[in-house]
């Protein structure tokens, strides 16, 4: 587990993040969101905000966007859409790396069957693939809320699907951002991708999963479930579709959520990559 050489390191790190917050280097989350009177009513509204960031390799990369496309075209998943009130939902994919690397790959559609199920996941298919520097969570999660403004939907719940391999080192502070989305009605879920060991010269963090739990994730019914083996990333991919659809119970192997005191420090990302960069 990674240990700060300095506090006078870390409160440097802590009054710099708060100036970005306080002086507008970051965009500011959006106002409430307001529904058009025409939009489309569905069960859900979902954003898919997957990482690309660096510290993903090819085949990372490619294990998490071929996981999203067998759940979102699998029987399991469509079935839990049929079931619901309306019986349809609306998506929207995008993928993040650092503060200012945020693009939809795939804008909002509505979910209502096979058809559309398959049409969804060959946008996500035919995109090629890209990577990018540092790792804003925060990033984003204001990209996610943002992206509810428009989607021309009205969903009886909002939820941001977050997946990645790291903790956040780049842009706002992940809790001033988790909150801020919160207060909007927004739900958010995590999926934390843990199929490396942590060194001790690189970002990656222990526990990864705790700090989803306590430090990116929030809302009614809001869950984590954390990836440690490539042969369950389709399993574990659908399964969290279909309970974020269907607002099922948590399963067995879904970890509760937010902790009233983080059991990780919510800024061990910044404080890895001041220790190990200098800003």
């Amino acid at each position: 587990m990674f240990r700060p050489s300095s506090r006078l390191a870390t409160l440097a790190l802590i009054l710099a993040a708060s100036a970005w917050l306080g002086l507008g280097n970051a965009a500011p989350v959006p106002s409430l969101i307001q529904q058009s009177p025409g939009a489309i009513e569905v069960d859900v509204e979902l954003v898919l905000a997957v990482d690309i960031s660096f510290s993903m390799d090819p085949d990372e990369q490619e294990l998490q966007r071929e996981g999203y496309i067998r759940a979102i075209t699998s029987n399991e998943f469509l079935s839990a859409v049929k079931d619901g009130i309306h019986g349809k939902i609306a998506m929207t994919y995008f993928e993040w790396a650092n503060y200012s690397e945020r693009k939809v790959i795939a804008p909002w559609r509505l979910i209502d069957g096979p058809e559309a199920a398959d049409a969804f996941a060959a946008e996500i298919a035919r995109a090629p693939y890209r990577r990018a520097s540092r790792t804003s969570i925060s990033g984003a999660l204001e990209f996610g809320a943002a992206l509810f403004d428009n989607s021309g939907y009205k969903g009886l719940r909002r939820v941001i699907d977050v997946s990645g391999d790291g903790a956040n080192n780049n842009g706002p502070l992940i809790v001033a951002m988790r909150d801020a989305v919160l207060a909007k009605g927004i739900v958010i879920n995590g999926l934390p991708i843990m199929l490396k060991v942590p060194i001790g010269s690189g970002m990656d963090i222990d526990h990864l999963d705790i700090y989803y739990e306590d430090c990116v994730v929030g809302g009614p019914g809001a869950f984590v479930i954390p990836i440690r083996d490539r042969a369950k990333f389709r399993e574990a991919t659908r399964t969290k579709l279909v309970q974020e659809v269907a607002s099922r119970p948590a399963e067995p192997r879904v970890m509760p959520a937010s902790a009233s005191v983080p059991r990780i420090s919510c800024t061990i990302g910044e404080q890895i990559w001041q220790q190990r960069w200098g800003n």
